[in-house]
């Protein structure tokens, strides 16, 4: 049986989740991306929050909100109620009557985050739109850090920085996934932003299709394919819970599926000519998505020259096979156990999970079948 399979499956799964990180971090060093910030730009900026059944933490966020370090008279908040049955209404009704800076909106039928985005970019006096999600209270200097760097023209949209407290194993992925983006955007953009916390000139803001799953990959992207740049602001912070691994895998299942439909309906970014961070996107993005069929065969490969090797195969090739395939058994059996057996076994579990969302989220993909209502 050839070698080529376990070789090839072996250098794509290394240059996946260490080769790429290691080389967007060293060309971040040696070759950054200069911009022109401007401390002093302090645009009129609309805060634009899509909640659904959120009376848990609204009043958080919009203390958050209201607190950032920026001008009074340049600020307004829209929150728009996706037809919520719980008190967020109410809640909203009480802020907006206390500070005419909040504008509540309400939708009467589920319509999901993007059409509630577009209803509320109609409405938004701002020249600069900041993004946020309903949950994760922002530090009081985010909303300047982020905004400094949209005086230069050619930056299209500048990412914050997504803080996840907690053990879980999900916020050990995503220290990694971003440290990633933070050099991905220092390199010379990052190719998505972080959902809770981004900001972007409102006229930069594409109409965003009713279902598209990944506006922070949508939006962004269609700034790329344009030529402008995608920052990271690590001091632009949000911070949130690390999830366990089963309310991860049903997020990162969307996020996935949601990968494939920006793909489908994005070609572009597809193809190196047009696709100015086409690099990062084959390294990060498809070599990702392509991560469970990878293993898989790695797994397939290893285990089937390790019991039954060609008659001709060396004996050092076969001992190496075997030693290979009882290490898979080892890794997928901490995953199985996961952090009851401590922490390398949740960092596995965390593995196995993420790979196994890319797997649902392509069958929900292809099944249309992953909503867009959260």
């Amino acid at each position: 049986m050839s070698r080529k399979i376990p070789l090839i499956s072996a250098s794509l799964l290394a240059y996946t989740y260490v080769g790429y990180p290691l080389t967007i971090g060293l060309l971040a060093r040696l070759r950054p991306m200069k911009t022109d910030s401007d401390e002093s730009y302090t645009p009129f900026v609309s805060v634009l929050i899509p909640a659904f059944n959120v009376a848990g933490y609204l009043e958080a966020k919009l203390d958050s909100v209201l607190g950032l370090d920026y001008p009074a008279d340049k600020l307004e908040v829209l929150v728009l109620s996706d037809a919520s049955t719980d008190e967020t209404d109410a809640i909203l009704q009480r802020r907006a009557a206390a500070d005419p800076r909040i504008r509540y909106l309400r939708s009467d039928e589920r319509s999901g985050k993007p059409s509630g985005v577009n209803r509320m970019k109609s409405e938004a006096r701002g020249e600069v739109l900041l993004m946020t999600d309903s949950r994760q209270p922002l530090a009081k200097g985010a909303l300047r850090a982020l905004v400094r760097h949209l005086a230069d023209p050619e930056v299209g949209a500048v990412s914050g920085n997504l803080v996840l407290e907690g053990d879980a194993g999900s916020g050990v992925y995503w220290r990694y996934e971003n440290w990633i983006r933070e050099q991905e955007g220092s390199f010379r953009s990052m190719i998505g932003v972080t959902g809770p916390v981004y900001a972007l000139r409102k006229e930069n803001l594409p109409e965003l299709p009713a279902d598209i799953i990944l506006d922070d990959v949508f939006a962004p992207m269609s700034l790329r394919l344009r030529g402008k740049k995608v920052l990271f602001e690590k001091e632009a912070v949000a911070t949130d819970l690390a999830f366990d691994d089963d309310r991860e895998f049903g997020r990162k299942v969307r996020t996935l599926a949601g990968n494939y439909q920006v793909f489908a309906r994005m070609p572009a970014l597809l193809i190196p000519g047009l696709n100015p961070s086409f690099f990062e996107t084959f390294s990060h993005k498809i070599l990702r998505l392509a991560g469970p069929w990878m293993l898989g065969a790695f797994a397939a490969s290893t285990v089937a020259q390790a019991v039954a090797p060609d008659e001709d195969e060396s004996e050092w090739w076969t001992t190496a096979m075997r030693a290979v395939a009882l290490g898979q058994v080892a890794f997928y059996g901490l995953a199985a156990a996961g952090p009851r057996a401590g922490k390398a076994a949740g960092a596995a579990r965390t593995f196995v999970v993420m790979n196994g969302a890319a797997l649902l989220g392509l069958w929900r993909f292809v099944r249309n079948a992953q909503r867009v209502t959260w």
